[in-house]
């Protein structure tokens, strides 16, 4: 079964066993996932049908051993989809998305396979296993379970054809997304149009057009490092309208990338498999296996916060109108000002203009910065590493080594924004941290969309781009400092409401001054930042908290609502209309994720009914930084290394309840976030 011309089927003994990323072609794809599901299909059948007693090594230590190489393939095919795709790569993924659900299923509904798995986790007690192998029995039970494993034959039948329907639709709504983002540019024609634009953004907006073929020109994409700085400072409010107009109606422009009816049919689907499976609808489903465990406790937490955060945006917005008023600007505050406006407030009232502070943000000393972090943390060294053959030539490669010299794994940084790559910002891994037949190192990779600056510049953040950065390194040292012996509990392989607390949680050092004074350093004259306006930043940084909240809740209690809904309900136009009418929505102030575009939830079941979990984090997140301030030493030692012990090395090899708790003592409540926010 072996082609030893495809460079995805042989050995990679490349440095770090990279993948040999110049060598692939797309065609390479489909007969490497043919080989590879082959492979993987005949090795779950042998431990299905293995006539020896059930064990935990010939069972649950088999699975993890398993389909190793198709692993691999589609670490690997599944990283350039989302950040360096092409029409082949997606009409491979589109062909690709039926195939693997149906091999997700005929494992997980393999009755025999099940059997022995029941039959192990009924005998738990007595196997002697030690707490990981326990807790990674209990999620392949749980996982079974879930995927519908216990039911009739003609419900299991039915949960397949499900799952291949559903991964269908989330592979075509990404696409649709991707293709509405590839295809919108806003061409600045003269300086008319580029009225207002700081010198950086004019360069990222001149660069963009370079990429588009538009010398001379300058261009507006649907990049957030782009669009975001055009609202805050265009003093066109036309085109600021145009803009907003087109990022806010991705997926529901009418025709091919529309994504409506995917919504509605993804609707139905998930509540049809939740119900087969005994639950009242998918958010009951999708929450059981979670911390949160019910939509009323998720509901209770994002409820409890919109009250004083609608009430603060609603001030915020009055101040707004009143600017414009100020200013002799007839018009009523809409979500394509509010950025522009808050900006001159900001100016006003705090005296942070951004175009003052991005000048110290440089792109390096930020990444810098995240480094040295980690290493007054967890004792860990960076090492840029050259002439690696990585998948696009923005691509920087770090190896990572403990404080005792041990190489721990490899980092990749792709930090920016270009139209074979989706918008946002993720952590995801080429290749896992695990034990199970030897010790095998991470390669983690960290891709944003920041505006690339003109050839010989530095490239210069926001803020909000650095806290990003920061917060997407949190969940890279989760992947990184991953110390288990098995895949399934591996890195970030952790409940979704907890999967975020690494990432919040280390955007927190960004913040503090000794960071600050030490990175950022002024792109002319290498000054630090001068410590008023440290000052100046950190005392703003509940301003804009009230608008920043609500459009963040809007999306997640519309991701509830939708997946709580009654089965004739699926209409996502409707449904988005009924939960802002529900919460009285300000008209000033936008979903941050309208459902059109909502891909935390529609392109994938990630985040599906868990969007609210970067706020149930934030509980942790903020009452855990507490703990650090309370010693008197943002990096103490001893809370550092019971924060390495705990969290991030310790995947999913324990309840995040016992995990959390055996890091603070107690689990927090949501105080520390209200205050953080500016609420309390």
């Amino acid at each position: 079964m072996r082609d030893p011309e495809n460079p995805l089927l042989v050995s990679w003994t490349g440095p770090y066993g990279l993948p040999p990323f110049s060598r692939i072609e797309p065609a390479h794809y489909p007969p490497a996932f043919d080989i590879t599901l082959a492979e993987a299909r005949a090795e779950i059948e042998a431990i299905a049908n293995d006539t020896a007693e059930p064990t935990f090594d010939n069972t649950i230590a088999a699975l993890e051993r398993s389909g190793e190489r198709l692993t691999r393939v589609a670490s690997t095919f599944f990283n350039l989809t989302g950040a360096h795709t092409s029409p082949d790569l997606q009409a491979i993924e589109r062909d690709l998305a039926p195939k693997l659900a149906r091999h997700s299923s005929e494992t997980l509904l393999n009755q025999a396979l099940f059997s022995r798995i029941e039959r192990l986790w009924q005998t738990r007690e007595a196997l002697g296993l030690d707490p990981e192998q326990a807790r990674v029995l209990d999620r392949y039970y749980t996982m079974f379970q879930r995927a519908g494993a216990g039911l009739t034959e003609v419900d299991r039948t039915r949960m397949s054809e499900i799952t291949q329907e559903l991964a269908v639709l989330g592979t075509q709504f990404s696409q649709n997304v991707l293709a509405d983002e590839a295809a919108y540019h806003l061409v600045l024609d003269g300086e008319e149009d580029l009225a207002g634009l700081p010198p950086f953004l004019r360069a990222a907006a001149s660069e963009a057009a370079d990429e588009r073929g538009l010398a001379g020109k300058h261009v507006i994409t649907l990049s957030r490092s782009l669009i975001e700085p055009f609202l805050q400072f265009s003093t066109r409010r036309d085109l600021r309208e145009a803009a907003f107009t087109a990022w806010s109606g991705r997926g529901e422009g009418g025709g091919d990338t529309d994504n409506r009816e995917i919504i509605s049919r993804t609707l139905t689907l998930r509540r049809e498999r939740a119900q087969l499976l005994g639950f009242d609808d998918f958010a009951a489903y999708k929450l059981d296996d979670s911390m949160a465990k019910t939509p009323h406790a998720v509901r209770n937490l994002l409820e409890s916060v919109w009250q004083p955060a609608v009430a603060k945006a609603r001030n915020e917005a009055k101040t707004l109108q009143d600017l414009a008023a100020q200013d002799g600007d007839n018009i009523e505050i809409a979500p394509w000002d509010w950025h522009h406006y808050c900006e001159r407030v900001r100016q006003r009232d705090h005296a942070i203009d951004e175009a003052e502070l991005k000048p110290y943000l440089q792109l390096d000393s930020i990444v810098t910065a995240a480094f040295e972090t980690a290493n007054r943390l967890f004792g860990l060294t960076f090492q840029e590493e050259k002439d690696l053959d990585l998948y696009h030539p923005d691509v920087r490669a770090f190896s990572v080594r403990d404080r005792d010299g041990t190489e721990i794994g490899l980092f990749l940084g792709d930090y920016f924004a270009r139209a074979s790559k989706r918008s946002g910002a993720w952590m995801s891994a080429f290749r896992k941290q695990q034990k199970l037949g030897g010790d095998i190192t991470p390669i983690i990779v960290n891709v944003m969309n920041f505006a690339k600056a003109p050839k010989g510049q530095k490239t210069l953040l926001t803020f909000d781009d650095a806290h990003t950065l920061f917060h997407e390194f949190g969940h890279a040292l989760h992947g990184l400092l991953s110390n288990v012996t098995y895949p399934m509990v591996s890195g970030t392989s952790v409940s979704r409401d907890f999967v975020e607390l690494p990432s919040q949680l280390y955007e927190h050092w960004l913040d503090q001054p000794e960071i600050l004074q030490r990175h950022a350093i002024h792109v002319d004259t290498g000054a630090p930042m001068p410590q008023d306006l440290i000052e100046r930043v950190l005392a703003a940084q509940t301003f804009n908290s009230g608008f920043e909240t609500v459009e963040y809740l809007a999306s997640a209690l519309f991701d509830l609502d939708a997946h709580t809904a009654p089965p004739e309900n699926t209409d996502a136009s409707a449904l988005e209309t009924s939960t802002l009418a529900r919460l009285e929505m300000p008209k000033q102030i936008a979903m941050r994720h309208r459902p059109t575009h909502f891909a935390h939830v529609f392109s994938g079941e990630g985040y599906a009914s868990g969007y609210y979990s970067y706020m149930w984090s934030e509980v942790m997140d903020a009452d855990a930084f507490t703990a650090f301030q309370e010693t008197g030493d943002i990096f103490d030692p001893t809370l550092a290394e019971k924060l390495h012990r705990h969290i991030y090395s310790a995947g999913g090899r324990q309840d995040p309840k016992d995990a959390y708790t055996a890091f603070r003592g107690s689990l927090p409540d949501a105080d520390a976030l209200l205050k953080k926010r500016g609420f309390a």
